[in-house]
């Protein structure tokens, strides 16, 4: 097994041939990939060891983003940015489409980069595969590309009407009917200058020529005082579960065909200690476990304080929150938060057997050590997932990011 100062050195050293690494010819049943600034990287993850062994790397055209699978064919579509504004000619902002090697992982160019308007924050693509929708935070809105029989990406289709953005997207997802998404709206917190901005979850028709239509915007309390981040759906029953960002809460919706109810019901902290809250303490990614019965779900904090003239990490909750979830009411309830081990776990990932987790904890950070200050590095941190859907501990790789950060990570189904 490797250890903390092993997999470091790994990670420094040139990455070993994937078909070296996993010898057998049937290959992994999955396989990791994470992303720092432009480069998309592949490992090999062995699940009963929660560890991982880091194979190939590719480039991208710009800061990736998000990431998603195709439903059936060996294809990563990848999200990719420069953060340019939108209409500024400098912007580089694309859709990016790669072949899995169904052996290995590896991954390679499938079709020419697809140029889009602005830097998208969230993809998916429907039960079908027949559509990838993409969600930009700025300006809020959202576009719909046809992929073709080969899962080649085709040209945007253009929208009759105007599309209600809401304010900040952060994520895109197909209800489980397939015919209905959720565009996931986030809303901003109150400044000095401004008033808050409302968050919502605006639910959507997708028809079969591509086309949007409203069916509902929930947004308990108007919005305000509501900040929904992710959301995900129980694999079995109609029960939709929404990470709360701005106010560090999860909540669960009951699902009616394509539509849902328009008040939770249920909300609970994602903090152990939510009476103590930190700077920048936010709700992140969610997920839930394929067999039905927990949602996890990780807490964010980045903050910095100053300390004798120096800037430093000002502490918080860097977990991942486990809840079990009642199977007849759906009802969560908290057992267990778990230290990322790094600073702000932006997204994490259950491999398809539901043993193994895996967090990317995004960026470096400088913390206190004793009278000095340190850099922590940015991290991957692999858990074992218990019958109980309990995390235990298994290792930590330093992740070097230049000064970049760690978007985006994920298991790919083999």
């Amino acid at each position: 097994m490797l250890t903390r100062r092993s997999a470091t050195a790994l990670l420094a050293g040139v990455a070993s041939s994937p078909s070296g690494a996993w010898g057998a010819s049937s290959g992994p049943s999955a396989v990791f990939y994470n992303a720092v600034g432009p480069t998309l990287t592949c490992w090999h993850a062995d699940i009963g060891g929660a560890s991982l062994t880091r194979q190939d790397s590719v480039p991208l055209p710009a800061l990736i983003q998000y990431a998603w699978r195709h439903p059936a064919k060996p294809i990563l579509y990848v999200a990719s940015s420069n953060f340019v504004p939108m209409g500024d000619p400098a912007g580089k902002h694309h859709l990016t489409a790669l072949r899995i090697d169904p052996a290995t992982g590896a991954l390679s160019p499938f079709g020419a980069p697809v140029p889009i308007r602005a830097r998208p924050i969230n993809i998916t693509v429907d039960a079908a595969g027949k559509w990838l929708l993409t969600a930009y935070n700025i300006p809020s809105t959202m576009s719909v590309h046809p992929l073709g029989a080969d899962g080649a990406i085709g040209e945007e289709v253009k929208q009759a009407g105007k599309i209600d953005g809401g304010i900040y997207a952060h994520q895109i997802r197909m209800l489980p009917s397939n015919r209905a998404l959720v565009l996931v709206t986030r809303g901003n917190n109150a400044t000095a200058a401004k008033p808050e901005d409302s968050g919502a979850l605006k639910i959507k028709a997708l028809m079969k020529d591509g086309q949007l239509s409203d069916i509902a915007s929930i947004a308990p309390g108007s919005g305000y005082g509501f900040g929904p981040r992710h959301v995900d759906m129980h694999p079995a029953k109609p029960w939709l579960y929404a990470s709360i960002e701005r106010q560090n809460q999860l909540h669960m919706y009951r699902l009616h065909g394509d539509g849902m109810d328009p008040a939770p019901a249920y909300v609970l902290t994602t903090l152990a200690e939510p009476g103590n809250p930190h700077p920048e303490q936010m709700a992140g990614p969610i997920h839930i476990h394929p067999n039905g019965r927990f949602v996890y779900l990780g807490n964010r904090a980045s903050g910095l304080i100053e300390v004798q003239g120096k800037k430093v990490a000002a502490g918080g909750d860097n977990s991942i929150a486990v809840f079990s979830i009642d199977p007849a009411s759906g009802e969560p309830r908290m057992r267990q938060t778990i230290d990322t081990h790094g600073f702000h776990p932006r997204t994490f990932s259950i491999d398809p057997s539901g043993r193994m987790l895996v967090v990317a904890n995004l960026l470096a950070m400088p913390v206190r050590d004793g009278d000095n200050v340190k850099t922590q590095p940015a991290t991957l941190s692999t858990y074992k997932i218990g019958n109980n859907g309990e995390l235990s501990y298994g290792q930590t790789y330093d992740i070097g990011t230049n000064g970049m950060t760690q978007w985006w990570s994920g298991f790919a189904r083999m």
